[in-house]
């Protein structure tokens, strides 16, 4: 794939003081499709960004009015298990990393979310979809099953009949549609899903980070007993308890005043 343009655009925007990173999906020739050259340059911007101390939040969206069509079909190839299950284990990194990393992402989808486009969407902690936005889980209209963990985000988001409609029959749905059966968070007008998408980060942006990030990794491990629950709770509680943003926020409400948090 030869092409003179980044693969992926890493921005912050000017007004956010670096709080927001957008990361961009730039192969608009195949809407965004995730070509081996591209997945390797998204999950090293993503890694970046989870890095990066002063970096709240992240959007993820795509070039050229599309979010992301799936996988380039063009680059896949029939191979051995061995290799198959590498190009799996590949991007199973990124997928460990959206869905439990420290820092809250935003999906912001315009046009096609399909196949992995979709899944790549779902992994993120909340999706801003355009209302014409067109998602589909359509891994079975060339032969394969769901992957980068539809089958794990899926079934948590909506019910069953739409589950088995979504994976098994690669029912299309438009961004309305997909917000009113809980596949995606808020529905913008077309044009629009990237202002939404960063307001909402702002907002994320704007509280503390540790009890985020805590939250955060509880919820990637599933449901859980009761008991493992609470020694969890118990455990990362008592750690903030003892931090300096919770003595801030503390301050803060007392003082009846705009706390500034500093993820320590």
């Amino acid at each position: 794939m030869a092409t003179s343009e980044p693969l992926i655009l890493s921005e912050t925007p000017a007004d956010s003081e670096g709080a927001i990173r957008v990361i961009r999906l730039n192969y608009p020739s195949k809407r965004n499709a995730l070509s081996l050259p591209l997945r390797a340059e998204l999950l090293a911007a993503v890694e970046n960004a989870m890095a990066e101390d002063a970096v709240r939040a992240i959007v993820l969206t795509g070039s050229g009015g599309a979010f992301c069509a799936g996988g380039d079909i063009s680059s896949m190839q029939t191979a051995g298990g061995v290799a198959g299950r590498q190009r799996l284990a590949n991007l199973h990194r990124l997928v460990r990393l959206l869905v439990a990393g420290p820092k809250p992402v935003i999906a912001a989808v315009e046009g096609y979310a399909y196949g992995a486009g979709m899944s790549l969407a779902l992994l993120c902690d909340q999706i801003v979809a355009a209302s014409d936005a067109k998602f589909c889980c359509s891994f079975g209209k060339v032969g394969l099953m769901p992957d980068m963990a539809a089958l794990w985000t899926v079934p948590q988001r909506v019910d069953a009949g739409w589950v088995r409609r979504l994976l098994m029959l690669a029912e299309e749905v438009d961004g309305e549609t997909a917000v009113r059966i809980g596949l995606a968070d808020q529905v913008a007008k077309p044009g629009k899903a990237l202002d939404a998408a960063l307001a909402l980060a702002a907002r994320f942006a704007a509280q503390a980070p540790l009890p985020i990030t805590f939250t955060k990794a509880a919820l990637a491990r599933g449901p859980q007993p009761l008991e493992a629950l609470l020694a969890l709770e118990a455990d990362n509680q008592a750690l903030l308890f003892n931090s300096e943003d919770f003595a801030e926020g503390r301050d803060a409400f007392l003082a009846k005043r705009k706390p500034v948090f500093k993820g320590r």
